[in-house]
């Protein structure tokens, strides 16, 4: 029998009820880290898709005032995404690091 310890979990990308982070134990080879894998690449891939957006309405000078708010409340939707998937890779990083020894 395997027992994962703290020091392998990882941040998943959703939150759970009134907006906790979610962990997940394990070693990253299951059902959930594959959904997991799956999510951070569709929310990497929408906020690629949002900047280019964002681009061609800043370049729009009749852009509205509304359109601009909208825009923003995409992005920080999309970088609260972004920045959940980088401190969950760089913990795992951390994690591969200490375990073979080596300072993260």
């Amino acid at each position: 029998m395997t027992w994962y310890t703290t020091d392998a979990a990882r941040l998943l990308p959703w939150t759970g009820a009134e907006g906790q982070p979610c962990y997940l134990i394990g070693d990253g080879q299951g059902y959930v880290s594959r959904v997991a894998d799956t999510m951070e690449s569709v929310q990497l891939g929408m906020a690629d898709d949002l900047l280019g957006h964002v681009e061609d309405l800043l370049d729009d000078r009749s852009a509205t005032p509304e359109q601009l708010r909208y825009v923003v409340a995409r992005l920080s939707e999309s970088l609260r995404d972004v920045h959940r998937i980088a401190r969950s890779r760089g913990a795992r990083l951390e994690g591969v690091a200490a375990r073979a020894g080596h300072p993260g």
